[in-house]
Parts: structure tokens; C-alpha cells; sequence
């Protein structure tokens, strides 16, 4: 039987690498209790290695954040229109899962996704977004991008409170629909990440009161650094190769996988 230590560090690494993969992370980390009967540690070890993704992002987009940052300070004196922009359509982008979240909370807290819909979610959205990466004409970038089309971004990113969508992917799938290029949708999805992210943990730690042993402290500094290092290193070869290798394998993966799930 897999130790605790060895659970939260594959947890961990199946995190860090999904989260920003057009694969649907949430799925994948209810892998190991749904087909293995393993150990489920529960919100709180959820809480943990989201909050080491988070860190991943921030720290790869460290020099995109402070122009953000310092576009919407409200006493700068020379405002970069184009990141103020930018800003504006990712708070924008990020209001629909907010709302989305509110709603099914308790849905989404019962944990309570079957291999089955899990393996449809996958297989559906795998075939909308190789439709949109197969017809979208590219010809936009982060420059050009709107707020109505920051809006159709943010409502297929909704989708993914379902397990299977894939947050990243319904994010990529949105901006390929309405023209983005691929480099600068999956971009802005991971930029889309962050408020993301940091809204579901606010989320999480307000509706569960946390009480944690010394165990449970190690258990979960391991689930915060492995899903740390190994997100930024996803982020870091996804953005790198991505326009190399577009979004055939990933669709391809998730495809077989919903397949195989469905034979279980």
C-alpha cells in the first residue's frame, strides 16, 4: 500500500502538471481514490496544492504581473492603456466561474464526480476543442482582445467546475473560438489562472474550518512544493512548444482517456 508521503507527492506531481494542461486536473487527481480506492485527503490537501499552482503562475508571470499591477495603480501618472486592458478583461474573464462556483459550491464540495462523467466530460469537450483549435482563424492577439470577448472566454472557463472540462482548456477553447492565436489563448488562461485559483481557495478556507496535526502540516507542505515546481515547469514547456505541437495530442490523450474510462 502507497504511503501518505508518497500519495501527496503523486498528487502532488498530477496537479502541478494538469493545471495548466488543456487535461482537466481535477479529474485527474480523483483518479487515485476513484480506481485505486486510495486515501482522499480531502479539501484541505486541495487547498494545498492549488495554492502551489498558484505560486507557480505568479512567479513565472512575475514581470506581467507588475505591469498589471502598476496600470491599475490608482495614483500612476502614466498609465499603459494596453495592460490596464489587459487587467480589465481577465477580472471580467473571471467573473462567470465566480459566479458559477457560488452556485454549485455545495455540488462541487461533495466531491461527488463518477468515472462515467468524468470519461463523457472528457470526451466532449476534447471534441469542442479540436474544433475550435481546427477552425479558428488565429489572426488575434491579447492586443486586440475585447470585453465581450473576455466574456466568452470566462463563460466556457465556467464549464470546467465540472470534473473532466479542464479549467486551461476550456480557457484555450474560448480564445480560439472568438480568433485569439493559440500562444496568446493559452496565455491569458493561465494568466486567467491566478484570480481563478485564488478565488476557489478563498472560497474553500471560508467554508471549512481547518484543523491540522503536525502530520497533516507535512503531508501538505509536500503537496504545496511538488505541485509547485512541477507546475512551473509545465507552464514553462507548454508556453515554449505549444504553438510547435498545438492542441492534436492533448485532444488525442484526452479522448483515449475518456474511452478507456467508459470501458472500466
Amino acid at each position: 500500500m502507497i504511503t501518505d508521503f508518497l500519495l501527496a507527492l503523486l498528487l502532488a506531481c498530477i496537479q502541478g502538471l494538469t493545471e495548466f494542461l488543456p487535461v482537466s486536473s481535477s479529474a485527474h487527481l480523483l483518479f487515485p481514490s476513484l480506481l485505486f480506492g486510495a486515501k482522499d485527503f480531502g479539501l484541505v490537501f486541495d487547498i494545498a496544492v492549488h495554492g502551489g499552482t498558484l505560486a507557480a503562475v505568479i512567479v513565472y508571470f512575475k514581470n506581467d504581473l507588475m505591469r498589471l499591477a502598476q496600470a491599475w495603480w490608482p495614483w500612476a501618472n502614466h498609465r499603459n492603456q494596453k495592460d490596464f486592458n489587459l487587467g480589465l478583461n481577465l477580472i471580467v474573464a473571471t467573473m462567470p466561474i465566480v459566479l458559477m462556483g457560488f452556485i454549485f459550491s455545495d455540488l462541487i464540495a461533495e466531491r461527488s464526480a463518477s468515472i462515467e462523467s468524468i470519461a463523457w466530460a472528457n470526451l466532449i469537450f476534447a471534441g469542442l476543442l479540436w474544433l475550435a483549435f481546427k477552425f479558428s482563424p488565429q489572426t488575434k492577439n491579447l492586443l486586440g482582445l475585447t470585453v465581450l470577448a473576455a466574456v466568452v472566454i470566462g463563460c466556457l472557463q465556467a464549464l470546467a467546475i465540472f470534473p473532466g472540462a479542464s479549467r486551461s482548456g476550456m480557457a484555450i477553447t474560448g480564445g480560439l473560438l472568438i480568433g485569439l492565436n493559440l500562444k496568446d489563448s493559452s496565455k491569458f488562461a493561465f494568466l486567467l489562472s491566478i484570480p481563478t485559483i485564488l478565488g476557489a481557495l478563498i472560497l474553500m478556507v471560508l467554508k471549512d474550518s481547518l484543523v491540522l496535526t503536525v502530520d497533516d502540516l507535512m503531508i501538505l507542505l509536500t503537496g504545496f512544493m511538488g505541485s509547485a515546481v512541477i507546475a512551473f515547469l509545465s507552464i514553462k514547456v507548454f508556453l515554449q512548444f505549444v504553438e510547435r505541437i498545438g492542441m492534436t495530442p492533448f485532444v488525442i490523450y484526452r479522448l483515449l482517456l475518456g474511452l478507456a474510462l467508459l470501458l472500466l
